[in-house]
């Protein structure tokens, strides 16, 4: 008689879930601005940085620190910033996470929050600094509203990243 748990022992998970699904979060993150939401100013939060930030406090090692390259093209493309704002502010906050990562060897969630909000904030002001300089001139506190929004909401993000990772490495 076969045991049904047999089938499941001492398998691994599917390399291609592994690679696609934090690949597809994130980007299906930056989709986002895509949404029909009419608002005059900005209230969404910056989904898919929050998720690319949920996946580097998960799993540490997850991404390379270039890795925000790639994904701030995207999200700038998508997104309508002007092209290489999202790439130079998420590259920044994806090497000070890995620095963090590497001074202290625990953290706890209070903590983790603390540096994911930290980061938001950094790259909502940086990113306005940015299309300032390019574009037009609009003042911080327009911001405000998507920045507390962000901050409170990255939590259920990270609940969301914490169970696709589980979905990621089912046997």
């Amino acid at each position: 008689m076969k045991s049904p748990y047999r089938a499941r022992l001492n398998r691994e998970a599917s390399p291609l879930r592994k690679a696609a699904v934090p690949i597809a979060s994130v980007l299906i993150g930056s989709m986002t601005p895509l949404l029909p939401l009419v608002a005059s100013a900005p209230v969404l939060p910056p989904f898919g940085l929050m998720v690319l930030i949920s996946w580097q406090i998960l799993r540490p090692g997850l991404w390379p620190v270039w890795a925000g390259m790639p994904f701030g093209v995207f999200d700038d493309i998508i997104g309508g910033q002007p092209v290489g704002s999202a790439v130079l502010m998420w590259s920044i906050i994806l090497i000070g996470i890995d620095l963090i990562d590497q001074r202290y060897i625990w953290r706890n969630y209070w903590q983790d929050w603390f540096i994911a909000a930290v980061s938001i904030i950094l790259v909502l002001a940086g990113g306005l600094a940015i299309n300032n300089l390019l574009v037009s001139d609009v003042r911080l506190s327009v911001l405000f509203p998507q920045m507390i929004l962000a901050i409170f909401t990255f939590p259920l993000v990270l609940r969301l990243v914490a169970r696709l990772d589980h979905v990621r490495l089912k046997r």
